[in-house]
């Protein structure tokens, strides 16, 4: 081996051994840093009930497109509750507008651990569906029923943002006798907790107020002939027929009266205020009038906006109630952040301090859970279309339901 070879091995070989020596080996290299995790997002489901199938869906649907609206919204805005970051889901159940099927939907989304319920429709779903609730601890608002049974019960989870029949009733009475001066009054309800108390506190207050009931007959939330008894109520002359029930009876109805050559005026609740009531009886309900809880839908502070949010979303104009119960998802949502939690058990309390301003208008809640100073609005079918004819606030104080006078 050259000499100059030996030499520069050599001379590698204690360069190493004094590095090793000195502990000046290379380090082996540090672990890369992990990336700080990105903070765990809360899921919040909020539950909906009401008719998404049979006579009633139109409604039913309405109010859940609402509830979908306030939840994408919502989420949109990125919320923090208690300081996290809160995603809301909505989950949907289809009561039928059937009591039984009620209390079984009510029980699911109790056990799917919904924060709260906006639901149901109809009152005679409510009122059976609101024990499952108060058991389970689960707040319930409905956007829609009206009879004050629904929150006679005492539980502290039920709540509504429409007016009731104590109210909405009497409303009617005093719109039939005062301003149309009707004297030999026809009654017809369906048999629902609803049309029927809707039908008493309209028939308590024409009564007191001299007029005459000509006829009080009963039929169904399933029924669509009612000749046999409109021929009956003819017989008796009546200058007005009011009509406790909801919209696919009220437009065969009115249609067969007008078969019938009665000219009375008809004149029912917020159930046949819809445009699918005009399409039901269609020219047979020019005339017609009815009653509905809440300023008209253009009149309502959010209401323009609203509008035209859900026509671009769903493609159709709002039905009925889907105002109602965007606001009431915007209530709890309210009253879980100002208690830091999504816990029904910790923002429950909260709702009843609720003081928001939704796009119905002022929303707070007196002692039963009934919607304070919620207005009424008159209504009259004019060329195919509902026409607001006068807003009325409610009296202050509520007609007994018909459960307390029996």
């Amino acid at each position: 081996m050259h000499k100059h070879t030996v030499r520069h091995i050599t001379a590698a070989l204690i360069a190493a051994a004094l590095l090793v020596a000195c502990g000046k080996e290379t380090p082996p290299p540090a672990p890369k840093a992990e990336a700080p995790k990105a903070p765990e997002i809360m899921v919040v489901k909020i539950g909906s009930a009401s008719p998404l199938t049979g006579p009633q869906a139109h409604i039913g649907v309405d109010i859940r497109n609402g509830v979908q609206l306030a939840v994408e919204d919502l989420n949109a805005k990125g919320i923090e509750i208690g300081g996290n970051k809160v995603k809301f889901e909505m989950v949907a159940e289809d009561d039928e507008a059937n009591p039984t099927k009620a209390t079984t939907v009510a029980q699911k989304l109790v056990d799917a651990k919904v924060a709260a319920v906006v639901g149901h429709f109809n009152s005679g779903a409510s009122i059976p569906a609101s024990k499952i609730y108060a058991d389970g601890g689960v707040p319930q608002i409905s956007p829609s029923s009206t009879s004050p049974d629904y929150t006679l019960k005492g539980y502290k989870t039920t709540f509504r943002v429409v007016a009731h029949d104590g109210q909405q009733g009497p409303t009617l009475g005093r719109y039939a006798v005062g301003t149309l001066k009707a004297k030999n009054i026809a009654i017809i309800d369906d048999s629902t907790a609803y049309g029927q108390g809707l039908a008493d506190n309209f028939e308590n207050t024409v009564k007191a107020m001299g007029a005459k009931i000509a006829a009080r007959e009963h039929t169904t939330d399933k029924d669509t002939d009612f000749k046999a008894i409109l021929t009956k109520i003819k017989g008796r002359k009546p200058d007005l027929i009011m009509f406790g029930g909801i919209d696919p009876q009220a437009g065969p109805m009115i249609k067969q009266m007008k078969e019938l050559g009665i000219k009375a005026h008809f004149i029912g609740g917020d159930g046949m205020q819809t445009p699918n009531f005009i399409k039901l009886a269609g020219d047979a309900s020019d005339g017609a009038m009815a009653s509905i809880p809440g300023l008209p839908k253009d009149q309502m502070p959010g209401g323009k906006e609203f509008l035209e949010k859900y026509k671009a979303k769903f493609n159709q104009e709002v039905e009925l109630f889907a105002p109602m119960g965007y606001d009431a998802v915007f209530v709890f949502v309210e009253a879980m952040k100002r208690a830091g939690s999504a816990d029904p058990a910790k923002f429950l309390p909260e709702i009843s301090k609720t003081d928001y301003q939704g796009v119905i208008g002022p929303i707070a809640f007196d002692d039963k859970g009934d919607l304070k100073n919620g207005p009424i609005t008159i209504y009259k079918v004019k060329d195919g279309k509902w026409e607001p004819l006068e807003v009325v606030k409610p009296e202050a104080a509520p007609a007994a339901s018909a459960a307390e006078k029996k």
